[in-house]
C-alpha cells in the first residue's frame, strides 16, 4: 500500500512539472520610450564641444518597461542621411552638424521577445553660431501617403501635408506635382497646408513634393512622394 501511494505521488509531481513546463510565461513586449531631449520643434543651443560646423548633443529618453536595449535613430533632414546607435542605457552623446534640422526616435527591444516598440518622432534644429533665422523643417507628406493607391477612379483629390518651423514664420508653400519622377511646379504661394480639387487621371502614377518658405525666404524641400490613381 505504501508503495502504491508513493507511485501515485511521483505521478502527480511528474504531471505537475510537465504541465508547468508546457505553459511557459509569454514574453512581454517592450513599452514605448518617452522622448526627453532634444525637444520637439526646438532650436537646440545646448550642445558642447562646439566647432564652427559641429557640436555634441545629448539625446535622452525615459526607460521603457520590459526592455533590454534601445536603438536610437537620428536623421539629417537636409541630406536625408540616417544613423542609428544600439545602447543599453537611456542617454547618448552624438556629434551632429550645426545649423541643420534633424529628427529622431527610439526603438525599445527585449532579449526575450522579437516584438519592439517605437517612440514618437521628434524634430529639432541644431543651432549655428550667429544665425538669426532658420529654414523651416521639410514638410511632412500626409495624404496621399507614400505609395498609396487611390481607387474608385476619382477625378479630383486633396493634397495634405504638415509644415513646421522653429521661428514660426512660414508664409507659403510651393507644390510640385507631375507624372515624372522629378515633378514640376504645379501651384505656388499656397498659404495653407492643404490643396483641394487637384485634377487627376485614372491609371496614372503621380509624384509630388512640397517646398516650404518662411518670411526670410528660407526654403526647405520635402522628400518626393508618389501615389497611384486607379
Amino acid at each position: 500500500m505504501k508503495k502504491l501511494i508513493f507511485l501515485f505521488s511521483l505521478l502527480f509531481l511528474f504531471n505537475g512539472c510537465s504541465e508547468s513546463d508546457s505553459n511557459p510565461e509569454t514574453p512581454k513586449t517592450p513599452t514605448v520610450a518617452n522622448l526627453v531631449f532634444p525637444f520637439e520643434n526646438y532650436l537646440c543651443n545646448e550642445g558642447s564641444n562646439l566647432t564652427l560646423t559641429e557640436s555634441t548633443v545629448l539625446f535622452e529618453w525615459e526607460a521603457s518597461e520590459y526592455t533590454d536595449s534601445y536603438e536610437l535613430f537620428i536623421t539629417n533632414l537636409t541630406s536625408n542621411k540616417s544613423s542609428f546607435y544600439q545602447i543599453s542605457n537611456t542617454t547618448l552623446s552624438v556629434v551632429i552638424l550645426r545649423g541643420t534640422p534633424y529628427e529622431w526616435y527610439v526603438i525599445s527591444k527585449s532579449n526575450s521577445s522579437s516584438n519592439t516598440s517605437q517612440s514618437e518622432t521628434w524634430q529639432f534644429y541644431n543651432a549655428a553660431n550667429g544665425v538669426q533665422s532658420y529654414a523651416p523643417f521639410p514638410a511632412e507628406i500626409i495624404s496621399p501617403a507614400m505609395a498609396e493607391t487611390i481607387t474608385n477612379s476619382p477625378s479630383e483629390i486633396t493634397l495634405d501635408w504638415e509644415g513646421r518651423d522653429v521661428d514660426d514664420d512660414i508664409v507659403a508653400y510651393d507644390i510640385y506635382l507631375g507624372t515624372e519622377t522629378s515633378p514640376t511646379l504645379f501651384k505656388s504661394n499656397v498659404s495653407e497646408s492643404i490643396l483641394n480639387n487637384v485634377s487627376v487621371s485614372t491609371n496614372t502614377i503621380y509624384f509630388w513634393k512640397i517646398v516650404t518658405i518662411d518670411s526670410m525666404n528660407n526654403k526647405s524641400y520635402s522628400t518626393i512622394s508618389q501615389f497611384k490613381i486607379e
